[in-house]
């Protein structure tokens, strides 16, 4: 692209600077070249790695606040092979605060995988990405695994995970120094999907992961120690692209959702190209989450997609989930966003929290709307994964309306809290121009995991495009209608994705 090309599509989907004048810091400069959204304002990429010590405070770190909150998102590195760059591709990029004894530290490194370590010997990109066409003469896939989409902690390590599901990788959860590839102790025979989950209590891994060839799902299980236990191949009747999962105290919750991509356009024209089949139920696989047994109870609902989940729990027959559901995944494009109308729609989905309810005894499922408030990247108490919560903690993602930017990006807008017991909310908004992160619960350190759910706090990022400031805010997860302290990050974070509270307990042995 020309220097002198507007910027048409990016001037009207995102904020590019300050108002006065300012661009986005740390960014590099063949941005410029880029009418793309997701490449400027505070999307806009940064490749700098520091640590920073001792930082600025405005009220007081609780002194019950011990661990490190990070975020795993993309930065991408160096300039794009095509124009349809898309946001998902940029490269693993994990910021990390630190909390101990009421101060803070800030670190922020590159996860160095194996598509990384291509790239910087190559010292340029060379994958097309999501968007494609693919190349399957490529190393490794025809797509870049970046695994930039979560971060969880287990046995030990930091995991980075991918949302088309790749290869999982070990990170040092102080120095968030790459150590390697995650294979659970040499029994990993395929990749990983995003949303794997740990048990709180145990340490255990419990994981989901999706392929193109029969089987096209398995489900398994790691001890806290790195050894995989078993590994379960899941019926299905085609390839599909489930990016959560459920899990309760003795069920795993499996998604076969009626949006998935075409393997035919794939092979035949080397492009990925989704479709939402309404004709076609939602189905919700319930497995022995131990193991025990290979026999999956498989309940429908209203044809939807999902792309993240509260929480799940058992009330005697009834297994419940809760989580964010897309009546529509496939919104209609808007042509004033020309070659990026397809990634700029799919990012404006609407997600209404939902509960789902399916009966073991009966086979029967009931499913309902909670609130219609268009919010996502759902959390809860950290220590409460698969136990009936009382409270739920949404980002606010606002509606596109005409004559302003607001929403037509994907960006969080405010901290939603729900209680599911009374129906209350409980909101704080960022600010105009103000961009939130996913808010993990930190338990209160040395709670335990059987305590009040509120005697915690959601920790967050936000960049302001006003002054390109980010600050981490702490709340009080009894009261999140102002944070209780702000710590301020020595430079612009860019937007991220998933995030994760490590308890001081787990790297400090304290």
């Amino acid at each position: 692209m020309s220097h002198d090309t507007p910027l048409m599509v990016t001037a009207a989907n995102v904020r590019m600077v300050a108002p006065d004048g300012t661009p986005p810091p740390d960014a590099p400069d063949w941005i410029k070249r880029y009418d793309h959204p997701y490449l400027h304002g505070a999307f806009a990429p940064t490749d700098v790695e520091y640590d920073a010590e001792d930082l600025e405070v405005e009220g007081e770190i609780p002194s019950d606040l011990c661990g490190a909150y990070v975020m795993n998102g993309p930065s991408q590195r160096f300039e794009p092979v095509n124009s349809k760059y898309h946001y998902y591709d940029g490269d693993a990029q994990l910021r990390a605060i630190y909390f101990r004894d009421g101060k803070a530290t800030f670190r922020q490194r590159y996860l160095r995988n194996g598509a990384f370590i291509v790239e910087d010997k190559a010292g340029k990109a060379i994958w097309p990405g999501i968007a494609g066409p693919y190349d399957f003469r490529l190393p490794g896939s025809p797509i870049k695994d970046v695994s930039n989409t979560d971060v969880i902690f287990y046995n030990g390590n930091l995991l980075s995970l991918w949302h088309m599901a790749g290869d999982p990788y070990q990170v040092d959860p102080l120095t968030l120094e790459t150590k390697g590839r995650e294979t659970l102790g040499g029994g990993l025979s395929h990749s990983l999907s995003a949303h794997s989950k740990t048990d709180p209590n145990t340490g255990e891994l419990f994981f989901f992961n999706y392929q193109d060839e029969p089987p096209y799902m398995s489900y398994g299980m790691a001890d806290a120690q790195g050894r995989l236990k078993f590994d379960i191949d899941i019926d299905l009747k085609g390839p599909r692209s489930p990016h959560d999962m459920g899990l309760t105290e003795n069920y795993a919750i499996l998604h076969d959702l009626p949006f998935y991509h075409d393997v035919d356009i794939l092979k035949n024209h080397n492009r990925r190209v989704m479709g939402f089949h309404r004709d076609q139920p939602a189905r919700f696989g319930l497995i022995d989450r131990f193991g025990r047994s290979d026999k999956v109870q498989w309940f429908e609902a209203e044809a939807c997609y999902i792309l993240h989940i509260s929480n799940s729990w058992e009330e005697g027959d009834w297994v419940h989930m809760l989580g964010c559901r897309q009546e529509d995944p496939m919104p209609q494009k808007d042509a004033r966003d020309h070659h990026l109308a397809s990634m700029m729609a799919y990012r404006r989905r609407s997600h209404v929290m939902y509960r789902w309810s399916f009966n073991v005894k009966t086979g029967e499922t009931r499913e309902g709307m909670i609130d219609e408030t268009n919010t996502e990247f759902p959390t809860i108490n950290s220590h409460m994964t698969g136990r009936k919560t009382r409270y739920s903690f949404n980002q606010v993602i606002p509606v596109p309306h005409e004559g302003s930017l607001e929403g037509r990006c994907q960006t969080f807008n405010g901290l939603l809290r729900y209680d599911l017991e009374t129906g209350a909310t409980q909101r704080y908004d960022y600010g105009d121009g103000v961009y939130g992160s996913e808010a993990p619960v930190a338990a209160a350190y040395g709670q335990g995991h059987s305590g009040d759910e509120t005697r915690a706090y959601p920790v967050m990022f936000t960049t302001d495009s006003n002054d390109w400031t980010s600050y981490c805010l702490i709340f009080d997860a009894a009261d999140i209608t102002a944070p209780i302290a702000r710590v301020k990050i020595p430079r612009r974070i860019s937007i991220g994705f998933h995030t994760t509270w490590v308890d001081g307990s787990e790297i400090w042995n304290v």
